[in-house]
């Protein structure tokens, strides 16, 4: 075997292997380099899912004809003015996206300078150049990618069908298009436009395009940008970011935490307006979490950190997807104590989609003998309701007998009084002009769920979710504080186990002291509860107990229970928490209220489930047909 040079056109489809993946990649690195041309407009389209025609058109810079023939030779670029591979502001910086998308493609690449009479065009096929055109175009660049993969016909085999490919090359615009809320996009097909985003105006901006800071519009350009991607719910629910430290800025949405998903894809994260996949923001978004959702639950978030360019590398990776930071220590810390902060500022706040989702089960469960998902029997009010043939009485009019039967029928009982229209600041329980924002309890619905009025609602609260997250809060601040509590068991409690749930749990007893349950062994198969926390209350050790071993089993021995404090202390407090099917008295459900609206967190149980559910008055009636 003989070392050799490979030959130029080879060279460049090898390279095109690693950065053009498939249609989506060559998407990403055109769409990059508009944006890096300046370009407040970029249209995309795609035909067969970008295997026969990707299109991508800007009006950013464009480039001379020379420029042209400069542009698809490899690692030319004009992103690198002083050779610094480390102060990097650009998307693009390698120049080989055009020459390896020309290597496997027929290219044709059209541009205009800024302030130049004509336009010029050059076509390249696999990679052999031809010589520039005169062409007519506005300011700005077209590229258009043909027939890609035609001189690798074995990349073909691997492509999926052009729906699938359209999806990811959809992703990949949507993500760019999230980063720079102040450029238009549009995708489109063969047959209809995707999508278009527009570019905002100066009031849609507010003070400050980029940063979600105070003064800034709570309508600002990139939670529109946000909203349209990731939905409505997204920008409903979404709590604003803006934190520094040591020359970092985290900026961005992150939302409420029943607002989630059963994936992770709704996770977008960005480094100086590169959109990246880190397992390190992933990591420190799923340990920002950790205390209000479950394994399998993910939340929805948009988090754009911005650093001095020579505290990350954005060289590690051929498509650029990945990143590595100076000091990961300082950015997970950063993207945590935001998020916690913005989670703990939120308070009860829990999300609306929770409200719509209970509406929305109603409206499809109602209806007067119809089926699931008809519209309600009374909607559009009791006049539509007793239009046309009902009863085999035909024009709208009613039988009188039947008409004075209805009337006597719904007439207030006698002694009844009709129930008033006051809001929370008169309600009997609340102090003169106090107002609740969970309002005052009304009444206990199956000695489960607390019914609460508030000044334009109905709030109804799942007491056991509720108190458990209320004990848990109180749990981990006692312990941070001063240490958790104990209360001695006047006869100690002595529970059987299992020889190996024995051993773990003698194992971990100092630690299990320090969260308030004191326990040691007694006898190969057994433990003895000497104490248990003071803040839970009257509890069924033996259940907590066996809760807990197998809680350690599922840790095993690798972490302490500090750093798995979240389960830990979850298991104790649903223990501890008052139980469905207990009776609670007036003074008790108005007392859990005001837990609730004073501890953070408390919209949502420690697996990420809503503790209550907020009707508004105007809902209901709705759902009434009085609107």
């Amino acid at each position: 075997m003989v070392i050799r040079l490979l030959p130029p056109d080879l060279v460049n489809r090898i390279a095109a292997g690693e950065v053009v993946e498939r249609p989506a990649s060559a998407v990403k690195e055109l769409v990059e380099n508009a944006l890096d041309a300046g370009a407040s407009r970029i249209e995309v389209m795609l035909r067969e899912g970008g295997r026969s025609l990707i299109l991508v058109e800007d009006d950013g810079g464009g480039m001379t004809p020379a420029e042209l023939e400069l542009a698809v030779e490899r690692h030319a670029t004009s992103k690198l003015p002083d050779d610094d591979l480390v102060h990097i502001a650009t998307l693009g910086f390698r120049g080989e996206a055009l020459p390896s998308i020309a290597a496997v493609s027929r290219l044709t690449l059209t541009s205009r300078k800024a302030g130049a009479d004509s336009a010029w065009s050059l076509t390249l096929e696999a990679g052999a150049k031809g010589k520039p055109q005169p062409a007519a175009l506005a300011q700005g660049t077209r590229v258009e990618v043909r027939d890609l993969f035609f001189a690798t016909p074995a990349r073909l085999k691997f492509l999926k069908v052009p729906r699938t490919e359209l999806g990811h090359a959809e992703e990949v615009v949507k993500r760019l298009a999230m980063a720079h809320p102040e450029v238009a996009f549009t995708l489109r097909d063969e047959s209809r436009v995707l999508f278009r985003f527009q570019a905002p105006t100066t009031d849609l901006v507010g003070a400050d395009l980029i940063g979600p800071g105070p003064t800034d519009n709570p309508n600002g350009a990139r939670l529109a940008r946000l909203g349209a991607i990731m939905g409505r719910d997204f920008q409903e629910n979404a709590l604003a970011l803006d934190a520094r430290r040591e020359g970092l800025r985290l900026t961005g949405h992150a939302g409420l935490p029943t607002l989630n998903r059963a994936t992770s894809d709704q996770q977008f994260l960005f480094v100086n307006g590169r959109p990246v996949r880190d397992r390190l923001l992933q990591g420190a978004v799923r340990g920002a979490y950790q205390d209000f959702l479950a394994r399998d639950r993910h939340p929805l978030v948009a988090l754009f950190l911005e650093l001095p360019p020579e505290e990350v590398d954005v060289n590690v990776h051929p498509a650029k997807a990945e990143v590595r930071f100076r000091d990961p220590g300082l950015v997970r810390g950063l993207i945590v104590g935001a998020i916690r902060h913005a989670l703990a500022e939120a308070g009860h706040r829990a999300s609306t989609t929770v409200a719509q989702a209970a509406l929305g089960a109603l409206q499809a469960g109602s209806g007067y003998g119809g089926a699931l998902g008809s519209e309600p029997a009374f909607a559009g009010g009791p006049a539509r309701f007793f239009q046309g043939n009902y009863g085999g009485f035909r024009g709208g009019t009613v039988p009188h007998r039947l008409a004075e039967a209805a009337a006597q029928a719904f007439a207030p009982l006698d002694g009844f009084d009709r129930p008033s229209a006051r809001g929370v600041g008169e309600a009997e329980t609340a102090a003169p002009g106090t107002a609740y924002p969970l309002g005052v309890a009304r009444g206990q619905l199956h000695e489960t769920y607390i019914v609460a009025q508030t000044a334009d609602g109905i709030v109804i609260v799942d007491q056991h979710a509720a108190h458990e997250r209320l004990v848990y809060e109180r749990m981990k601040q006692a312990l941070a504080e001063t240490g958790v509590a104990r209360q001695g068991l006047l006869i100690p409690e002595v529970v059987e186990l299992e020889e190996p749930a024995v051993a773990r749990l003698v194992a971990r007893a100092p630690e299990l002291a320090e969260l308030g349950l004191v326990l040691e062994g007694f006898g190969p198969g057994a433990v003895v509860v000497r104490e248990v926390p003071a803040m839970l209350g009257p509890t069924d050790a033996k259940g907590l107990v066996r809760d807990l071993a197998d809680e350690l089993a599922a840790m095993g021995e690798a972490l302490s229970l500090k750093e798995r404090l979240e389960h830990v202390c979850g298991t104790m407090a649903c223990h501890g928490s008052v139980r469905a099917g207990r009776r609670l008295t007036q003074p008790e459900m108005d007392a859990l209220l005001r837990q609730m609206e004073a501890t953070p967190h408390s919209g949502q149980c420690n697996h990420g489930r809503p503790t209550y559910v907020e009707l508004k008055l105007a809902d209901i009636e709705r759902l009434f047909g009085r609107r």
